[in-house]
Formats: C-alpha cells, sequence, structure tokens
C-alpha cells in the first residue's frame, strides 16, 4: 500500500486555495508583495513587468502576458521543496502504474499522485514564468521578438522543473535560469538568422561581441582583431573570419524611407543591366557601324554582320558564314579581306575609332 502520509504530504504540496500575495520571500530572494518588478539572482536589471517593449504589433500582446504572469504569486524555498517532492512522488507512481497497470493494488492512490505531481508541475513553472521573462529580455533585439524568447525560454523552464533536484540544496531559480539561457541561446542560434549558423560559431561571434562592447564602453572607439583576440580568446585570423557572418541579408522588398514608398530592391543597382549612358552609347554605335556598312553590297554586309555578331552577338566561323551564303570558307575569307580593306579606307568610319578609345 502507498503510506498515508506519503500521499497527504503529496496533497498538501499543491493547496487547492492561491496563497495570498505578501510578506513571504521565493527562493529567488524576491518579495511576493504586489507589485511589477522581479530581480534576478545573478545581480542582472530590473525587470519592469507593467512595462514592455516597442516591438510592433506584438506590444499589446507582451503587455497583456506580462499583466497576467504578474498576477501570479512566487514561492517560498519550502513551497519549492514542497512541489518538487510531490512532483517526483507522481513521476514515481507513473511509472509504477506504467509497470503494473490497473492491477495494482494501490491504483487509485497512484493515480492520485500522479494527478497532484502534475499539479504540482503546473504551478512551479507558473510561478516561475517572471523570470523566464527577465532572461529573455537581456537577449532583445537579437533577431528575435521578445515574445519568441519567453516562449523559448519558457521551454528551458519546463525541462528544469523536469530535472530539478531539491535534495541537492540549489534555490529553484538559479537552477532553472541555466536552463532558460541554454532554451534562448539555442533557439537564437537556429530561429535568429537567414542562414543558420553552427551553434560553436554562435557561441564564438557572442564572445567577440561581448568583447567588442567591453572596449567600446572602456575606450570608446572600435577595437582592432588583436584586442578582441586578447579579450574574447579567439585567434585573430578566425576573428576576421566569424566577424563576416555578423551581416544579415536583407529582403527586396523591405520598405525603405519614413513613408515606405519605396522598397531596397529598387534602390539596388543591377549590374547585369546597361545604364541609360550606355545604352545611348550603344544605339549611336550601332547607328554609325551601319553608315559605314552602306558603301558595301549586301554580300559584304552580310560578311561582316555574322562574321562579328553585329546582329545578335553570336560570332561565326568562316565555315558557319559559307554555309549560310553558299560559298566555300576560302571563299569568305578574300570577301571579309576586301572588305576590311574597304572600310578601312571610308571616311565614315573615322568616327567609328573614337569608340574604341
Amino acid at each position: 500500500m502507498v503510506p498515508v502520509a506519503f500521499t497527504t504530504a503529496a496533497r498538501t504540496a499543491v493547496p487547492t486555495q492561491r496563497r495570498p500575495v505578501g510578506g513571504e520571500h521565493s527562493a529567488a530572494g524576491t518579495s511576493t508583495r504586489p507589485g511589477p518588478e522581479l530581480e534576478t539572482d545573478d545581480g542582472g536589471t530590473v525587470v519592469t513587468l507593467r512595462e514592455s517593449e516597442a516591438i510592433g504589433a506584438s506590444q499589446d500582446l507582451v503587455r497583456r502576458y506580462l499583466d497576467e504572469i504578474g498576477r501570479v504569486p512566487l514561492l517560498t524555498a519550502e513551497e519549492e521543496v514542497s512541489l518538487a517532492r510531490a512532483i517526483e512522488a507522481g513521476v514515481l507512481a507513473e511509472e509504477r502504474i506504467a509497470t503494473n497497470g490497473p492491477g495494482d493494488p494501490d491504483y487509485h492512490d497512484l493515480n492520485e499522485l500522479v494527478r497532484i505531481g502534475r499539479a504540482a508541475k503546473r504551478r512551479l513553472i507558473e510561478s516561475n514564468l517572471r523570470l523566464v521573462v527577465s532572461v529573455a529580455r537581456r537577449y532583445a533585439r537579437r533577431g528575435m521578438s521578445l515574445l519568441d524568447l519567453v516562449q523559448e525560454g519558457n521551454v528551458g523552464l519546463m525541462r528544469a522543473v523536469e530535472r530539478f533536484d531539491y535534495a541537492r540544496g540549489f534555490k529553484f531559480s538559479t537552477y532553472a535560469t541555466w536552463w532558460i539561457r541554454q532554451a534562448i541561446g539555442r533557439a537564437l542560434a537556429e530561429q535568429s538568422r537567414t542562414i543558420r549558423l553552427p551553434v560553436h560559431v554562435v557561441d564564438e561571434l557572442n564572445r567577440i561581441l561581448r568583447a567588442r562592447r567591453v572596449m567600446w564602453q572602456t575606450d570608446a572607439r572600435e577595437p582592432t582583431n588583436e584586442e578582441l583576440a586578447e579579450l574574447s580568446g579567439v585567434t585573430s585570423d578566425r576573428i576576421t573570419e566569424l566577424l563576416a557572418f555578423v551581416d544579415e541579408p536583407i529582403s527586396l522588398q523591405t520598405p525603405v524611407g519614413e513613408k515606405a514608398e519605396q522598397s531596397f530592391g529598387e534602390l539596388v543597382e543591377d549590374t547585369d543591366e546597361l545604364s541609360p549612358a550606355e545604352i545611348v552609347a550603344q544605339a549611336m554605335l550601332r547607328d554609325q557601324v551601319m553608315t559605314a556598312l552602306s558603301c558595301l553590297s549586301e554580300r559584304e554586309r552580310c560578311v561582316v554582320r555574322l562574321r562579328y555578331g553585329l546582329d545578335d552577338g553570336r560570332v561565326r566561323t568562316l565555315e558557319e558564314v559559307g554555309r549560310v551564303l553558299g560559298v566555300t570558307r576560302e571563299r569568305i575569307r578574300q570577301i571579309e579581306r576586301r572588305t576590311l580593306t574597304k572600310l578601312r579606307q571610308e571616311e565614315s568610319t573615322v568616327e567609328l575609332r573614337e569608340y574604341l578609345r
């Protein structure tokens, strides 16, 4: 049989009524008095839960989410341990049910422990959602919205609840912060960039960027690669390689200007297309060529156009031109030689030489 005292202890870990907010201190060292602020245990900045960043259309959603989680009371250290025990009991009961099935003599008591354990897990998660927001704010403006960062951090929080060992005596907030950071960091590495970078590359980049921020704060100047290498522990050559990954691709559809009247693509030069000046120059050159060729016979003009690709840009061989005109390649060579001699002597070809300078 399942000990009655054990079952009773598990039930008391999840009170049916919400604990009034006031007076006590949570494991994170934060007062449970009503208030919008939460300070992280590692000395991080104070998080104002009633405030939200200007993140476009999601601003109202952020404020609403912060308001909702701000109503959940925090936990004392004793409550965290009690909940962790209930979670552990529920997991053990669930494993026993999976092994023995409904035939277990304590089946109903085990089911009750499972229910209590799941409720304890839910309460421990909900009471630490503000910790996730506190950690997520430090990673804002790195390619993901605050709501997305919080969502990934919540995944890390759930993992921390599942793995927390109360018997070791650590504060849950300290343990959970590590898991939250890991979840957010991995999400940034996989989702924040159009072109995904390996996690170890992201870690190196973060070390370099942190070193750069420190140098800016102390010296107010752009540090050299050698200085960054000394501060970050990454070689100078590696820094040069990694910093090339910082720039993100930009969509050609990105709006430009205060009124977004243009897209970025409209302002990017197409190097494959001719500029207006080049188009005019080519038109003038073609006119000059046609004028120069007007002194030739029809056959001579055909030979020149085909041999030098004046019509379609494709240069033909003597043999190809001969097949078109129905003569031998040697005959085409003779016509070409005579035609070029005639063009050199023609006064209209003098202007063509200006285009060759």
